[in-house]
Parts: C-alpha cells; sequence; structure tokens
C-alpha cells in the first residue's frame, strides 16, 4: 500500500495538472469506490466545482474544491491517478472519473478495487472536513506529520513515552504518527538499530532519538526518490526510485548492509516484518515477556537464516514478483496516455 512518500509523490505529480481545472461530470463504474455517496448523488456534489488545491493528509490524496469542499483519494494496494487526455480510451480497470471542462479526465484506476473516495465539507468554525454537518472530523483518528516542523524530537518523545506496544505496530498506528506503512517501518527501525519486537516502554532517550531521526530522513529520502515502486504504486510522471535503495524491507535470506548477516522474516499481525537479528537485537526483557505473552510462536516462525533456503531462492522469487509488478505499471502508463507508450 502507498505511503506518506509515494502519497505525496502522487500530489506533487497532480498539482500542476488539476489546479485550476473546472469539474464539469463524473462517473462511477464501481459504487464501492464512493466512500460516502452514491454514483449520482457524487457526480452532482462535485458538478461545477474548480479544484483549488492538492494536498495531502496521512495517506490519503486531498483535493481541495470550491465551495468549501474537498475529496480525499485512498490509494489502498492498487489505486492509481491518471490525468488522460480528451477521447483517451476507456480502461476497463478505471472505478471513477471527474470530467473537466477543458475535455481532459482525472481517473482513479484501481485493479483490485480497494481504494475509496470520498466527498467532505468543511466545518464553518473549525474549517476541518467532517463525516456531515456537524460531525466527526474525518482526520480526528491521525497522529501528527512526521515531517511537519511542528513534529519535534520532544513531540515524539511526549507521545512514544505514553505508549506501551511495541515498535513495529505502534509505527503503523496512524494514531500514533500519520502516514507510516510496513516498507518504512522496517527502513527506520533497522536504521535506528531497534528490534520490531521492542517495547516502546523499554528506549532509551538515545534510542529515542535514532529512532526520530531515521524516521524523518528516510521519508524525506523516499519522496525525494518518489518512493518505492514494488508493486503497484506509480505516479503521474512515472515510477520511483526509492526500492532500489531499501536495506532491509523484502530482502529476506540476502546479507545486511552493515554487518553481513542475513536479514531475517517475521510476521507481526499479519505484516511481514524485515530487521537484523544481529544488529537489531532483542533485550533478554523484551523476550522473556514476549515468551510469557504467547509471542513465542513469532520468533519461533522466523525465516532467513543462514541454511533456511536455497542460495537466492528469495532474491530470485522477489525479482520475479517484481518484473511482473514493473510490467503491470507500464500497461497503466500506457492506458493513461492513450496507448502511446
Amino acid at each position: 500500500m502507498p505511503e506518506l512518500p509515494e502519497v505525496e509523490t502522487v500530489v506533487r505529480d497532480l498539482r500542476p495538472r488539476i489546479v485550476g481545472a473546472e469539474i464539469v461530470g463524473a462517473r462511477s463504474t464501481w459504487g464501492r469506490t464512493l466512500r460516502n455517496r452514491d454514483a449520482e448523488g457524487f457526480a452532482a456534489a462535485v458538478r461545477g466545482r474548480r479544484i483549488e488545491a492538492v494536498g495531502r493528509r496521512a495517506k490519503l490524496v486531498v483535493i481541495e474544491l470550491s465551495g468549501g469542499a474537498a475529496l480525499t483519494i485512498h490509494l489502498k494496494m492498487t489505486g492509481q491517478l491518471f490525468v488522460v487526455p480528451a477521447g483517451a480510451p476507456e480502461d476497463p480497470y478505471n472505478r471513477l472519473a471527474l470530467a473537466f471542462a477543458d475535455g481532459r479526465e482525472l481517473r482513479f484506476r484501481d485493479i483490485r478495487k480497494f481504494g475509496r473516495v470520498g466527498f467532505y465539507e468543511r466545518d464553518a468554525a473549525s474549517g476541518e472536513l467532517v463525516t456531515e454537518p456537524g460531525g466527526t472530523a474525518v482526520f480526528a483518528g491521525h497522529g501528527p506529520e512526521p515531517l511537519e516542523p511542528a513534529f519535534t524530537l520532544a513531540a515524539f518523545r511526549r507521545r512514544l513515552r505514553a505508549r506501551k506496544m511495541r515498535l513495529k505496530p505502534l509505527l503503523l498506528d496512524q494514531s500514533f504518527i500519520a502516514g507510516i506503512g510496513n516498507i518504512y517501518a522496517d527502513e527506520a527501525l533497522w536504521a535506528a538499530r531497534l528490534h520490531p519486537l521492542r517495547s516502546a516502554a523499554s528506549l532509551r532517550p538515545a534510542d529515542e532519538r535514532r529512532l526520530y531521526l531515521a524516521i524523518r530522513s528516510i521519508l524525506a529520502e523516499a519522496i525525494d526518490r518518489r518512493g518505492s515502486s514494488i508493486d503497484d504504486y506509480t505516479a503521474p510522471d512515472g515510477d520511483g526510485e526509492m526500492q532500489e535503495r531499501l536495506q532491509v524491507y523484502q530482502r529476506t535470506g540476502e546479507p545486511c548492509p552493515r554487518c553481513g548477516r542475513p536479514i531475517r522474516r517475521i510476521v507481526i499481525g499479519a505484516r511481514a516484518t524485515h530487521f537484523c537479528s544481529w544488529c537489531q537485537r532483542l533485550p533478554a526483557a523484551d523476550r522473556a515477556a514476549l515468551k510469557r505473552s504467547g509471542g513465542r510462536a513469532i520468533l519461533a516462525a522466523m525465516t532467513g537464516g543462514e541454511g533456511s533456503q536455497k542460495p537466492g531462492a528469495a532474491t530470485s522469487t522477489t525479482e520475479r514478483t517484481r518484473s511482473a509488478a514493473a510490467t503491470r505499471r507500464a500497461a497503466a502508463r500506457s492506458s493513461a496516455s492513450g496507448g502511446a507508450g
């Protein structure tokens, strides 16, 4: 699923293309794509509005509309956004299209149909997007943005010290920090030399500082490199390249870039987690607590150690998977450009 850097890249690519465009119509081919309107109601709500800004909150694209409204777009696993020229052929995976006065369309392409688009209006008093007049703020449950100036080390420490969760699920908790997902949680923990099952309560000030700096530096680099095009993620201007810089994510069995020992893989909360068991040691107290709480099976199911698989097996499987994904992305871009390449 696209995370903060990928969504930010999509936003930056879309902004010069669609800000100022007037929406003259909308059509949907998959009703569940629309989060809080039916197709007719959604089309009526957006028709005649002008796009005033394109931004991001957490993992969602936020398109600001005239009249104090906005669209939120959650790309989920396979969502893609493209601006297509007038008369571009239809794509069977297009789930929603916004038609502009100049003939172009903004199309939401989503093979697996998990993506969602919401239409919301802003509360006159608070300025927040709300689920309905007088209702809950759309982003009320989201934590701070990790790259904002207000997200200081002191602010991070306050939030961290109020939690007792293990680090990997904590970083994935959008109420703790917004925008981090599986890829960059693994990368930040490796950079900070912290085991994904370590308890937040066990961290010392130096550990907290390393994790804070790792989160910010890795997310910033990933934005600079247009995100990680591992599966179906691509942006209007093309793929990202951060996947070439990832140190542990999806590198099970490969040598750790720091110590040379094999990268391990465990499953935490149904999410594959990649780390170096040498560089990211689990303290004895956390290991004992894990066993007492019935988590022994997590470590017992660990893969990626020496002799656990044929040499190069994991690498070749990952390469095949990424090659197939690259083919899908190329087909999506070709469709968006009218089949021109």
